[in-house]
């Protein structure tokens, strides 16, 4: 019987397999000569895959292989990064010591770990010539998550008449009940993480954030090709691309995998390996939160079903027992970003609570605003906007009195050039997005004209 692993101190993260049979994909890694660590992708009703699709599959399949793995990387960041079936192609190990770094730099911040120089995924493999055109159904994956973002992008591109299918990873009730509001066709697809990973968490394994976002995009990569659509589409707002803090030299950034830079490596390597005709995009990329929170407030449907308080997701530990905590960042965040929005009232009735009337909220809310505190490592808008949703709030009389709205009043709002706290700025579309053209259309339902 081999001996434990002590995650921390091995030499080789190990890429091994990849193999896919009858809906269920099969992704194994190991540390150094350990046991493999074997994650399983499981598709349902998965249909036959046409043989012109095999190829894109194939490669989609391997790229998932290659993002899911940080998942396991991180448990040991050891020196050296192998793949069995061999060293990868120049964008292929681009685009991999991009996310690696990047989306793991939060990880790596909190852990006191430089990355830099370590992660170094084998490159020298044969270039692959351009992608062929599959002719893919002209259908979207549209991500739920359950919050706000991902139902504004459902309602847009439902707005221009698109075929579209609701798909999430996972087995949240509260997701699956938004994606039945929808009214759209729903897939939903089930990853199970490599058992081994909690025993190596047990034996000291390295712990912290990783870029999620880029693991389900593998996964619908894989599922786009498999069910047949030539587009996914998130809900990635602007702000996401902005950096929570930097360290040391090094951009932090909580939802890096969310931001435009990624974004467009993934996009990119797509069109290059897997189909020409498969988009990858974020529908919501030209808006602001606050502009897709306009887009929302419209949406009165979904009042009753949405969260985006990240407590239900959690996979170990309590979770809020009506859908928000009302203490977390999330929390926060919402709350003040669609105050300006709806009618307070019916803002009340969906958190069952003022938030801004508690002080004992003052230090979360500060860190929205960037005072005294950095942006929290959560999927929350620029400190910015924050700052204009609250100085918005506080010139409105319903609002104006309310504990924390009257202490940024007297408190902080003398710290700050009241020039550069208008909220109409950001209601305005920027021209930044790789939206493909056949779902333009939807961007207007969400702000306003094609940006």
């Amino acid at each position: 019987m081999s001996q434990p692993i002590q995650p921390r101190l091995t030499q080789v993260f190990r890429f091994l397999h990849a193999r896919y049979a009858d809906g269920v994909a099969e992704l194994a890694y190991a540390f150094d000569e350990g046991e493999p660590l074997v994650e399983r992708i499981r598709f349902p009703a998965a249909p036959a895959l046409p043989p012109a699709r095999q190829a894109a599959f194939d490669a989609a399949l391997k790229l998932l292989h290659l993002i899911a793995g940080v998942s396991y990387y991180k448990a040991g960041v050891p020196p050296t990064i192998a793949v069995d079936d061999g060293p990868l192609d120049d964008a292929t190990a681009d685009l991999l010591d991009a996310l690696y770094l990047n989306g793991l730099a939060e990880f790596a911040y909190r852990n006191g770990l430089d990355l830099r120089g370590r992660i170094r995924f084998p490159r020298g493999g044969q270039s692959l010539s351009v992608a062929p055109v599959l002719g893919l159904p002209k259908r979207t994956l549209v991500p739920i998550g359950g919050g706000k973002d991902s139902l504004v992008a459902v309602e847009a591109i439902k707005s221009i008449g698109g075929d579209a299918t609701a798909v999430w990873v996972g087995n949240s009730p509260l997701i699956a009940a938004c994606a039945e509001r929808t009214s759209l066709p729903t897939l939903n697809i089930q990853r199970e993480l490599a058992p081994g990973l909690f025993e190596l968490n047990r034996l000291g394994a390295w712990n912290g954030h990783i870029p999620v976002t880029a693991v389900n995009s593998a996964i619908l990569a894989v599922a786009a090709i498999l069910y047949g659509h030539d587009s996914i589409a998130f809900a990635n707002e602007r702000s996401a691309s902005a950096a929570t803090l930097e360290y040391e030299g090094q951009q932090v950034n909580h939802q890096w995998s969310k931001g435009y830079a990624f974004e467009t490596l993934l996009s990119d390597w797509l069109h290059s390996h897997v189909a020409a005709d498969l988009d990858y995009c974020s529908l919501l990329r030209p808006y602001s939160e606050l502009a897709i929170t306009r887009a929302f407030a419209k949406l009165t449907p979904y009042f009753d079903s949405f969260s985006s308080c990240n407590r239900n997701f959690r996979i170990l530990g309590p979770k809020p027992a009506d859908r928000w905590c009302g203490q977390c960042p999330k929390c926060h965040f919402v709350f003040l970003a669609l105050a300006p929005f709806l009618p307070k009232p019916r803002l009340l009735t969906i958190f069952g609570r003022n938030l801004l009337d508690d002080e004992s909220q003052a230090a979360g809310f500060d860190a929205l605003l960037e005072y005294q505190d950095h942006k929290p490592f959560e999927c929350v808008g620029e400190g910015a906007e924050a700052r204009a949703a609250m100085y918005a709030l506080s010139q409105r009389p319903e609002w104006a009195e309310d504990a924390l709205v009257a202490r940024f009043r007297s408190e902080i709002l003398p710290q700050l050039d009241a020039s550069q706290l208008a909220l109409e700025p950001w209601l305005q579309p920027s021209g930044e997005h790789r939206v493909p053209a056949r779902l333009q259309g939807a961007l207007a339902a969400i702000g306003g004209p094609n940006p």
